[in-house]
């Protein structure tokens, strides 16, 4: 009896997942930390500020590489994301996408405040005088083409997930990969090219922290939808079981609507 009570207590009796103790958010937290000080470090020239920067850099690239790894081993080889599991992590993943909304919400605000009504400073004009603004029929609108591009293709690998294709899946995350390296590769050729700098007056750091933090949410998507095609390459996401596929691409569509809302309001609309 002693036996069978024992397996009986080791029988999950819920669809829930209650995770083991784990040394990542601490790690994490820390090496968040030191990045913050060794930032403020460098900026203020101390001495080892950057050295500590580049610690604790890496330290948080490794925490969130292994952390990750150990989230796929519990939802493919431990079986521990149920259905209720998933649902909890799909209002997560609604729940970031809200915050970072708000989060280009206060890049948007600052640019209009600052062009709707240009102060004397800037020659109560927009764009301020002396700044050679980008053509958005050029660059910008090949990278808007490539991006919606990517959306479609994103699609494709969804429904071709759900119907159980998988040549069609691979194609098409393989096809998005590569969309969101070339936009990226543009991206970086365009800033190349650009006369004014994030030194440049108040055109210079909206413009180039606005497309720069959406360049970097695309090599951020980018990386996720990686992940994805080697995990399907693996047989990890399946018909019924793909729901990290499912934030990436939430993630992405996410990308491409606020890449629309810069496309229009910064470089057609801001350079007119």
């Amino acid at each position: 009896m002693t036996f069978l009570t024992q397996i009986s207590k080791s029988i999950q009796r819920h669809p829930f997942h209650l995770v083991d103790p784990s040394p990542w958010p601490f790690v994490a937290s820390l090496s968040a930390f030191s990045c913050a000080v060794g930032g403020v470090m460098y900026l203020h020239a101390y001495t080892n500020g950057s050295f500590i920067l580049v610690i604790g850099f890496t330290m948080l690239l490794l925490t969130m590489f292994i952390w990750w790894r150990d989230v796929i081993r519990e939802s493919t080889f431990e079986g521990h994301h149920t259905g209720i599991v998933q649902q909890g992590l799909r209002y997560g993943v609604i729940l970031f996408i809200i915050s970072e909304i708000l989060f280009f919400f206060a890049f948007f605000f600052a640019f209009f405040h600052s062009s709707l009504a240009p102060t004397v400073e800037i020659g109560s004009i927009w764009p301020p005088k002396g700044i050679s603004v980008l053509d958005p029929w050029e660059i910008p609108f090949l990278n808007t083409l490539i991006l919606l591009l990517s959306g479609c293709t994103v699609t494709w690998c969804h429904h071709a997930i759900v119907a159980n294709f998988r040549s069609q899946a691979i194609i098409s995350l393989a096809l998005t990969v590569t969309l969101a390296i070339i936009f990226t590769s543009l991206q970086v050729y365009e800033y190349s090219m650009a006369d004014f700098r994030l030194s440049d007056g108040i055109y210079g750091s909206t413009f180039y922290m606005a497309t720069g933090f959406h360049g970097f949410h695309v090599f951020v998507g980018t990386l996720s939808l990686f992940i994805c095609l080697v995990r399907l390459l693996q047989y990890q996401l399946t018909q019924q079981h793909h729901f990290g596929f499912e934030s990436a691409a939430w993630y992405w569509h996410f990308v491409d609507v606020v890449w629309l809302f810069l496309f229009v309001s910064i470089y057609w609309w801001g350079g007119l």
